[in-house]
């Protein structure tokens, strides 16, 4: 079940993106819009344009918070190995992602710091 959703939410993710989704969600909010007249502007005619909207929505937060935890994992799985090649690197950075608030703030400090030698 989760290599299916996996594998659904990446194509889902990656047509959402793409001049087509948009073209067909213009295509849609258009033809509401021309309906408008024919159903009187009805209450009816408002909610399917609200209830539809709604919904896209309810489900796109979840596959595309699928698809951004999937790809900044991948990021760090990227970087982790980048870091273990260097052999100046300090491998507790790798583990940064993980710490609290507070000691992240400390960290970056301390990089903006170095980054500004």
């Amino acid at each position: 079940m989760h290599n299916f959703f996996r594998k659904i939410a990446q194509k889902v993710s990656n047509f959402v993106g793409t001049s087509y989704a948009f073209m067909i969600a213009l295509v849609i909010i258009v033809a509401w819009l021309i309906s408008g007249p024919i159903y009187d502007y009805s209450d009816t005619w408002q909610l399917v344009i609200n209830t539809g909207t709604t919904i896209v929505t309810f489900l796109m937060v979840f596959l595309i918070q699928n698809t951004q935890n999937r790809e900044t994992r991948a990021l760090h799985i990227k970087l982790d190995e980048l870091i273990l090649a260097q052999n100046k690197a300090k491998n507790s950075v790798m583990a940064a992602q993980n710490l609290e608030d507070e000691k992240l703030d400390k960290m970056e400090e301390r990089y903006m710091k170095l980054a500004n030698k």
